[in-house]
């Protein structure tokens, strides 16, 4: 497969999230980095954009009955930053869980070519 963008993420926030998780949650979320990866265009199904704080998104993962949501945002429309995440029990994402994905965007230190240092 041909990567339309690469994936990364933020310092420890993520990997502490998906190790958290079981084997069979981390391959899912694997699989949904990989659509993320190599989709020009991404399903909302797939990631969609948080509508209260512009530029922020949310990668969605469902397994059974069972939801987990990764915050994330784009570096120049082709890197995607992998935030914080948390197993959604609601059906409204809990704004404490949006706060820290907003901390955590805005403590990536913006450089004069509108890229991020990490």
């Amino acid at each position: 497969m041909i990567k339309v963008r690469e994936v990364i993420q933020y310092k420890h926030y993520f990997e502490d999230f998906l190790l958290a998780q079981t084997e069979k949650v981390q391959n899912k979320i694997f699989k949904i980095i990989e659509i993320i990866e190599t989709y020009q265009h991404v399903p909302k199904t797939y990631l969609a954009p948080i509508k209260t704080y512009p530029g922020l998104y949310e990668a969605r993962i469902r397994l059974g009955q069972n939801i987990w949501r990764v915050f994330c945002f784009f570096d120049k429309g082709k890197l995607v930053i992998l935030l914080n995440g948390f197993v959604k029990k609601t059906q409204k994402t809990p704004k404490n869980e949006i706060d820290k994905a907003i901390r955590l965007m805005k403590l990536i230190t913006k450089k004069e070519d509108n890229s991020y240092e990490y």
